[in-house]
């Protein structure tokens, strides 16, 4: 069955709704994009489903492990360890998902170390493991984020959230700010990591070119509601609803 199971799920805030009647399934080892424009719901929809935001109401079936659990409902410290273990956030700025303030290496086995690894040398190879296969390579295992690029702190960022071996990950906008042959070197990777680990992908782009390389299926959202969803390319190639055609059509002519 489905790993993530969505139903009625909504937020609505003061200023009115963030999204809802939500209702989507994810399936494991599927990548599936959620696009639309700014202020359409996708990152308040991102923000329930990763636990960032507290819906208002609606159900979060995961199933992950050995039984469903409905993440609305459980404990939160429940919560938060199934957060930590089983899924990882890839957030848009990578300032937001590192800690400045310690070395590449440490940045990664501080995730390890949260789920109780102690054993150093291990925590030591896996860091550097991690940092070949997000091409940053071990040599750089002792230096601090603040002196790589954007596109190698958001490789660090994706290798600190992979090291834990999550099942599902969410990432917000994690492209954006990038240049375009930056972008597609870490699209390349994270196609290829996604493949490898049987990893489910809930992301949030407003960019076509990237769900078109990245995922299998998306969902197209406007004013909190999902107008259209299916497979990307034949979203892509033949938009059904008018507001995707107008998305679909503002990019070819740009």
């Amino acid at each position: 069955g489905p790993i993530i199971e969505i139903s009625g799920l909504s937020k609505i805030y003061d200023s009115g709704f963030g999204c809802r009647g939500i209702n989507m399934e994810v399936w494991p080892g599927e990548i599936v994009a959620i696009v639309g424009e700014s202020g359409s719901g996708k990152s308040t929809l991102v923000n329930c489903l990763s636990g960032l935001v507290s819906p208002t109401s609606g159900k979060i079936r995961y199933r992950g492990g050995y039984r469903a659990v409905d993440l609305v409902s459980i404990p939160e410290i429940e919560k938060r360890q199934l957060m930590r273990k089983d899924m990882g956030i890839v957030h848009q700025n990578p300032r937001d998902g590192l800690r400045m303030g310690i070395s590449a290496g440490g940045n990664i086995g501080e995730r390890l170390m949260a789920l109780g690894s102690r054993n150093y040398s291990k925590i030591r190879s896996a860091a550097s493991g991690w940092l070949d296969r997000v091409e940053i390579g071990a040599s750089r295992i002792n230096d601090f984020p603040s002196a790589f690029s954007g596109g190698m702190q958001q490789r660090l960022q994706i290798a600190r959230c992979l090291v834990t071996d999550p099942k599902l990950v969410f990432m917000d906008e994690p492209t954006s700010g990038l240049d375009v042959s930056v972008q597609a070197r870490l699209l390349d990777i994270l196609r290829k990591l996604a493949r490898e680990l049987e990893l489910s992908i809930v992301m949030v782009t407003h960019d076509l070119a990237v769900a078109r390389m990245l995922a299998h299926r998306m969902m197209v959202m406007k004013d909190g509601c999902i107008v259209e969803s299916g497979l990307t390319d034949q979203i892509l190639d033949d938009p059904g609803h008018p507001y995707t055609q107008l998305l679909v059509s503002s990019i070819l002519q740009n």
